[in-house]
């Protein structure tokens, strides 16, 4: 299964996420290109143990449930799955150059990642193996959502 952990495939996904620009638009959703990039950093800064959230109430009631149907395999995150409250963005412009060049670096700090006691704000502690698989799949889901 791809992971973040993996060169190869983290360089994928960053010449994925260059080719998004001003004009990219949604197949799904409600987020603009600009929404998404920054969402994606905030799950990154989530992701990296640099940003913390409480472990939301209904996750800690399905997010353990759940947790195994999206680290069991490749299969994409279907379309449409709820954001977590703290990861919305409420401001629908910035600058997508900017929010993009932080996208890229976050990730490429798997290459090295050396915190593992992540909690996840809905699927809760997480092992080094289910980071990387739930990072990869996360970003592929946006980057679909954004042909990219």
């Amino acid at each position: 299964m791809k992971t973040t952990y993996d060169k190869t495939t983290r360089d994928e996904l960053i010449y994925r996420i260059n080719t998004l620009d001003e004009n990219s638009t949604a197949q799904w959703g409600k987020m603009n290109i600009y929404q998404m990039l920054k969402h994606c950093t905030l799950y990154e800064e989530m992701m990296l143990g640099k940003q913390k959230y409480k472990w939301a109430f209904v996750g800690r009631l399905f997010g353990r449930m759940a947790l195994p149907a999206f680290v069991k395999d490749e299969t994409p995150i279907r379309r449409n799955v709820p954001t977590l409250t703290e990861l919305k963005v409420k401001e629908n412009s910035g600058n997508i150059a900017c929010e993009r060049k932080r996208w890229t670096a976050l990730l490429e700090e798997y290459a090295h990642l050396s915190n593992h006691e992540i909690v996840h704000a809905f699927f809760g502690k997480l092992t080094k193996e289910q980071i990387g698989y739930l990072v990869y799949k996360h970003t592929d889901h946006h980057l679909r959502q954004f042909n990219g």
